[in-house]
């Protein structure tokens, strides 16, 4: 059994595999300032639930967008995987060209994204992914990784907006009755589904008119949910991406060191 453990700002996604099924998937907070021992109990809780304890697990893969808490996984796997976890970075082959002027600066995630994209759909592709950053990555239709463009996330925007204006507040992320607000809550979340919406649909229409082809677009993240539905650009839409993504480069180094592109 495989753990596949994306480590976000926000969120942790975590995933459980059997060879190429997912046989369940979780979202936790997350903590930055856990030790390994709690990310221990952790797993170990989730794990219960499927009546599995951590010994179960054969091997684990971790892309971490936060340092402190990849090496805190490091040292889970030292003290009860045996050692058996990989964790996204330099050293590991993802069998994907990276053509970035620095390519060790890019996200764990964004790779692993674009690792997943690309093997759905066999050509030119962009993965936009809703997080605490919006990530849109770019593959070409050879499969080389070309880079993409981050924006600020949705419910950074909704916090900057209740701290900056006195009297506006956090409201839910849920679709507006109807485009013109009535009340302020109404207008606030019509302001935040549409300007995403719109936001994501101008990215998109440029970053398909610069790579020159037709780009399938899928859509992940924990925060695609309410705002996808009002995209045009949108093709697909995967909440498993990232975590199929860690599986497949997981796959692409079981006994082998590699190294990154």
């Amino acid at each position: 059994m495989l753990l596949a453990i994306d480590v976000g700002n926000t969120q942790t996604n975590i995933g459980m595999f059997r060879d190429a099924d997912l046989l369940e998937s979780w979202r936790v907070a997350t903590d930055r300032d856990a030790t390994a021992d709690k990310l221990a109990t952790v797993l170990a809780g989730l794990l219960s639930l499927r009546d599995l304890r951590l010994r179960d697990v054969d091997a684990a893969i971790v892309a971490s967008v936060v340092p402190q808490l990849g090496h805190e996984y490091e040292l889970v796997s030292e003290r009860y995987f045996e050692g058996a976890l990989a964790v996204v970075g330099p050293l590991l082959k993802i069998g994907m060209p990276i053509r970035m002027d620095n390519p060790h600066e890019v996200g764990a995630d964004r790779i692993v994204n674009a690792v997943a994209a690309y093997e759905r759909c066999g050509g030119a592709c962009i993965s936009v992914d809703f997080g605490t950053t919006i990530n849109y990555d770019v593959v070409s239709p050879g499969g080389d990784y070309l880079g993409g463009v981050i924006a600020p996330g949705v419910e950074i925007s909704i916090e900057a907006l209740s701290q900056r204006a006195a009297r506006l507040f956090k409201v839910d992320l849920e679709a507006p009755n109807a485009t013109i607000g009535k009340n302020t809550e109404a207008a606030i979340q019509a302001g935040v589904i549409y300007g995403f919406a719109g936001q994501v649909d101008a990215i998109v229409g440029r970053l398909r008119a610069a790579l020159g082809e037709e780009a399938t677009t899928i859509a992940t993240g924990g925060l695609a949910e309410p705002i996808v539905p009002f995209c045009e650009q949108i093709d697909e839409v995967d909440d498993r991406l990232t975590l199929t993504g860690l599986r497949l480069i997981w796959e692409r180094n079981r006994g082998t060191s590699g190294s990154m592109g």
